[in-house]
């Protein structure tokens, strides 16, 4: 389905050429004075120099033509060339049926989907999610659900940090505590046990813990060494600890994401790609693309435009051992291997652009990648308290996300449960749903390379550019056509008719955007977009629920289409929060 500004520059195209100029001058844009048009064609200014005509002359001609159609329901030439345009309700009633009638709402599927991968998360094991995770969980998540809504086929990889020296901190640790587990009896040779030895708080203390000892302490750090080889050598003991690690890692990162509804289709780490680093470098040597400096592995990726030093990207330190750079070419070199992606996205904090500048480089000069491939990263801010410094607890640390969400659920019980009964288990529900939805939206309507400011006051009010704003809304939508059902109607049997007042009219509107702006953020990765568009199209509802009679409504005709425009734009909302990663309650 063409979006709506295409039609009315095609109308606009059309009257142009009927009056004897080219259709290109007829493009039609949103009104930038509302108070005068809903929508304007500036194309008889621009044509004044081709065709040497005033441009009112140009303008007033081409309303001509317009006059009595049945798209546009005013079109005024306005001095000196301007044409100002007011739909058709009509018009725009068939056009918003049209796209009820659409599965996507009207939203064209690209002719030629892509298969991409995204990379968000990238959570270390064996260490709590921190708030500094929340957005590349948050913005990635959204990212990968506009993108198949868009109709690309799309799976999203966690990219766990399981491998190199926090393990064999871990283990090193965990043997000073616990030296009498079979596991470090290198002489056993029976079955492991299969629960783990430790739990999830457990394991998180011993990581902080052997971080610090290994700083100060030489020796410690040399066995956490010899653990990691261990670990990368296979020692079949040091190997099933680091199993057990994993294990009780993941599933608690499961239950922190899943507490965000944030989902992966993969659940792969850095040690999943470690058998292919030999050959990969091997590879890089044999074809003259790496060589040797100050005893590393590099490859140059500098190039003649540069207009600032790129250094080399580093295969090898000289040690031999691999780096974040090696672990992941050799991904995305897995990547390529097994999926075929037609693009890879990052999500990833702002300040690695240069890290992620070299990878790409490197990839491409090596042929890890086909031509083709694209390779995209996209860098977001810092999320900072109301100091503008980056978000800290109380005491100065670093905050758990999963103690951030449950004190933005707290706050909602408290908002919810004020002036309202409810039952536990309904309000604990609620709550949780609307949190969700306001630490993602109070995140997603910022820009992603832009810092916030996390505000639990402002972000958990119901009033204003907020998530739960943005419910209240629909679950008032939801509240009417409730109703409605209980006066013994069938939404399902309504139908659009055009708009009966100049609010209607103007929520007609904002509906009929939706296509364009799914595109947009489809084609630029910008959750933003999604986010300003459900706050105008809440505004717009609001403002005619608050200036028409529906449920009171005695024409029964009228009271049909009424109806009819709740359920779209119930409809359009939901699907809007959805691929932002949240939902509406039935109750609030």
């Amino acid at each position: 389905m063409k979006k709506l500004l295409d039609v009315l520059s095609e109308k606009m195209g059309e009257a142009f050429a009927a009056a004897g100029y080219d259709a290109a001058l007829g493009r039609v844009t949103v009104s930038n004075r509302p108070d005068l048009c809903e929508y304007q064609c500036n194309g008889a200014m621009a044509g004044a120099k081709q065709y040497k005509k005033a441009p009112i002359m140009i303008a007033e001609a081409v309303a001509q033509k317009l006059q009595g159609g049945d798209t546009f329901a005013e079109v005024v030439a306005v001095a000196p060339g301007f044409l100002n345009l007011k739909l058709s309700e009509a018009f725009l009633a068939d056009y918003i049926g049209e796209m009820e009638k659409d599965a996507k709402f009207g939203l064209e599927m690209s002719a030629n989907p892509s298969k991409i991968v995204i990379d968000y998360g990238g959570p270390n094991i064996a260490k709590a999610l921190h708030v500094g995770h929340l957005r590349s969980a948050v913005i990635g998540e959204s990212i990968k659900r506009i993108l198949r809504y868009c109709g690309h086929e799309v799976t999203g990889d966690v990219h766990l940090g399981d491998w190199g020296l926090q393990m064999g901190l871990v283990i090193a640790q965990l043997q000073e505590q616990q030296p009498e587990l079979v596991y470090f009896d290198e002489s056993y040779t029976g079955e492991y046990p299969a629960e783990a030895p430790f739990t999830i708080a457990e394991l998180e203390k011993l990581y902080p813990e052997a971080s610090a000892r290994s700083k100060e302490d030489a020796d410690f750090k040399a066995k956490a060494m010899e653990c990691t080889f261990k670990i990368q050598s296979g020692v079949r003991g040091y190997r099933a600890i680091w199993q057990h690690i994993l294990n009780v890692s993941i599933a608690d990162l499961k239950r922190n994401y899943d507490g965000l509804n944030v989902e992966f289709d993969l659940w792969k780490g850095e040690s999943d790609v470690q058998e292919l680093i030999p050959d990969m470098v091997d590879y890089m040597k044999e074809e003259g693309y790496a060589y040797l400096s100050d005893g590393a592995l590099v490859v140059d990726v500098k190039e003649e435009t540069d207009t600032k030093e790129i250094p080399p990207c580093m295969i090898l330190k000289s040690d031999g051992a691999a780096l974040y750079n090696t672990t992941d070419l050799a991904t995305i070199l897995d990547r390529m291997n097994k999926l075929h992606p037609d693009e890879i996205i990052y999500v990833t904090d702002k300040r690695q652009e240069l890290y992620f500048q070299q990878v790409f480089r490197c990839a491409r000069k090596t042929k890890l990648v086909t031509p083709e491939t694209r390779l995209q990263w996209i860098g977001f801010g810092t999320m900072n308290g109301k100091d503008g410094k980056p978000f800290k607890t109380r005491d100065g640390g670093v905050m758990r996300l999963e103690q951030l969400i449950q004190d933005t659920v707290d706050e909602m019980h408290r908002k919810i449960t004020e002036n309202r009964e409810m039952a536990a288990d309904e309000a604990e529900k609620t709550a949780r749903l609307i949190a969700v939805a306001a630490l993602k939206y109070g995140d997603l309507s910022n820009q992603a390379s832009k810092d916030y400011v996390f505000d639990i006051e402002r972000f958990t009010s119901f009033e204003g550019d907020t998530g739960p704003y943005i419910l209240y809304t629909i679950v008032r939508i939801k509240s009417i056509l409730a109703k409605f059902r209980e006066q013994g109607g069938n939404p399902a049997e309504t139908a659009l008719r055009p708009a009966g007042n100049a609010s209607e009219k103007a929520l007609m509107m904002q509906i009929a955007q939706f296509n364009a702006m799914m595109a947009a953020a489809g084609e630029e990765l910008a959750p933003h977009k999604v986010c300003a568009y459900i706050y105008d199209l809440a505004n717009a509802f609001n403002h005619f629920y608050h200036e028409t009679k529906i449920l009171g409504e005695e024409n029964g005709a009228r009271k049909s289409g009424l109806i009819a425009l709740l359920v779209l734009t119930r409809d359009v909302l939901e699907t809007c929060i959805d691929v932002l990663g949240f939902s509406a309650p039935e109750k609030m």
